[in-house]
């Protein structure tokens, strides 16, 4: 029997978190100098009045993956794990105005905010660890089971051209059924 070895950054909760322990998150930008304000907390979010340059910020209104297909089309891919569990993001932009700015990743405790230089090459990779990092299995690349370990977590990738797009990390297909995986 193979022992189990627990890296630093793996999860030892043997149930799932729930999703509602990280409260909503808003995103509002200044439109004169582009500062961002990520908001979490209240259910209000939408009707928070922050102010930047003189002026009221504006709330970016998040699309989904559908909406905003012609301009960026954005996935995932969960890998490590047990014990180096981490999102990778990928996207395709149309047109360089529709390239990434910054991505943030709404976990089950908080969210990672990454600001996207414009020679990167997708994937965005956000390590995950402690509570953020519970897994109930050891596949490496996830088999999207019906599991989904991550479900409750969301990417929101903004870009000035594509706007504000969100997705909720909920993929569960049936490719691991099919044995594609067993050594023959």
């Amino acid at each position: 029997m193979t022992e189990q070895k627990y890296g630093p950054k793996r999860c030892r909760d043997t149930r799932k978190p729930p999703a509602s322990q990280c409260p909503e998150v808003a995103f509002y930008r200044c439109e004169e100098c582009g500062t961002l304000f990520p908001v979490t907390g209240s259910k209000a979010l939408e009707e928070k009045e922050i102010f930047c340059c003189k002026n009221k910020t504006k709330r970016l209104v998040p699309s989904t993956p559908a909406q905003a297909e012609n301009k960026i089309i954005v996935t995932y891919q969960i890998t490590g794990g047990y014990n180096d569990n981490a999102v990778q993001v990928f996207w395709k932009a149309e047109k360089p105005e529709f390239a990434p700015e910054w991505i943030y990743l709404k976990t089950f405790t908080g969210g990672y905010l990454k600001y996207v230089a414009e020679t990167k090459r997708p994937p965005m990779v956000f390590a995950l660890a402690d509570t953020d990092a519970f897994a109930y299995c050891d596949e490496d690349p996830c088999l999207e089971c019906v599991f989904r370990c991550k479900r409750g977590f969301v990417i929101y990738i903004y870009s000035r051209g594509a706007g504000l797009v969100h997705l909720p990390l909920d993929k569960m297909t049936a490719h691991w059924q099919t044995g594609a995986k067993e050594k023959i």
